[in-house]
């Protein structure tokens, strides 16, 4: 007994509706994790020679935080600050200088005991 036309297509089509697991047909996206929040925000102040940074966490986890300073002159020397511990709703200032003038300052973050 042969089929007709119609009906074949239409018949693999519910065959395939109901093998086909439920999670393969439906739309949902699987819930993508949530990015855990880090760091601290820091604010930066040069005034001439002198630099200072004022970092805030305003999360949860412990940051570490370190002031690099980048001097002008060959001759100056580049100073790297020891990293301090920022725990939740604390502020850190960290300070620093060159001797004449300077060329680049950032804040390194890292997780504390890493």
């Amino acid at each position: 007994m042969r089929l007709p036309r119609r009906i074949a297509p239409a018949l693999a089509v519910v065959l395939l509706i109901a093998v086909l697991p439920y999670d393969a047909a439906s739309d949902e996206q699987p819930a993508k994790p949530e990015r855990e929040l880090f760091g601290a925000q820091c604010r930066i102040e040069t005034d001439g020679s002198r630099v200072s940074a004022d970092c805030h966490n305003p999360y949860p986890g412990v940051d570490a935080v370190a002031l690099h300073i980048e001097c002008a002159p060959w001759w100056d020397i580049d100073t790297d600050s020891a990293p301090r511990e920022v725990g939740p709703a604390e502020t850190v200032r960290l300070d620093g200088r060159c001797w004449k003038k300077v060329r680049d300052v950032w804040v390194s973050h890292r997780r504390a005991g890493r």
